[in-house]
C-alpha cells in the first residue's frame, strides 16, 4: 500500500464510512466534510507511514477524531462568548447611497473597480495598489482618475438633488 494507486483504492474503500464517522463526531455535514478532507490530506501527505501502519483506516479515524475535537474546542469558545454577550444585533440594511454606489461600482471595468475599492475603501496607497496589481504607479493613478470620472457620470444621474434631501 505504498503507491498513489493504493491511496486511491484506500480512499474509495473508506471515505464514505469516514464521512459518516466525521458527521457523527461533529454533527454538521459541512464541518464533517472539512474534517474528513483534512484527515485524508494528512494521510496522503504521509502516505508511506500511514500505509505501513497496522490499521491505516484507524489512523485516519484517529486523525478525524482529533480534528473534530480541535474544532469543537475552538467553537465552544465562540459559543461561550456568544452565550455571555448574547447574539449580535441584526445588521442594518444598506442605505440608498450604499446601494447606488455599489451598483455604480459594478458598472466600472474590473481594473478601475479594483483600484477604487483598494484605495478608497481599504485605504491603500497608490504604490501598494501598484505592487499588488503588478502595474506601474502611473497606471494606477490613471485608473483612479478614470474611475472617479466614470463614477461621477454614473452617479450624477442617479443621486437625488440636494434640494430633494432634507
Amino acid at each position: 500500500m505504498r503507491d498513489a494507486g493504493a491511496f486511491d483504492d484506500f480512499y474509495r474503500d473508506t471515505s464514505a464510512r469516514m464521512l459518516r464517522y466525521g458527521y457523527a463526531m461533529v454533527g454538521d455535514l459541512g464541518d464533517a466534510q472539512d474534517v474528513v478532507q483534512e484527515a485524508y490530506t494528512r494521510a496522503w501527505r504521509d502516505w508511506r507511514a500511514v500505509a505501513d501502519h497496522p490499521a491505516p483506516e484507524a489512523w485516519v479515524r484517529l486523525t478525524v477524531n482529533r480534528l473534530a475535537t480541535d474544532r469543537w474546542r475552538r467553537l465552544s469558545g465562540w459559543r461561550t462568548a456568544l452565550l455571555r454577550s448574547g447574539p449580535p444585533p441584526p445588521a442594518e440594511p444598506p442605505g440608498e447611497t450604499t446601494v447606488l454606489l455599489t451598483a455604480a461600482l459594478r458598472r466600472l471595468p474590473a481594473n478601475l473597480r479594483q483600484a477604487v475599492v483598494l484605495h478608497y475603501l481599504l485605504d491603500m496607497p497608490v504604490q501598494a495598489i501598484a505592487a499588488e496589481t503588478g502595474s506601474p504607479v502611473g497606471t494606477v493613478t490613471s485608473w483612479l482618475h478614470r474611475a472617479r470620472a466614470e463614477l461621477a457620470a454614473i452617479l450624477g444621474s442617479t443621486l437625488p438633488e440636494a434640494s430633494d434631501v432634507e
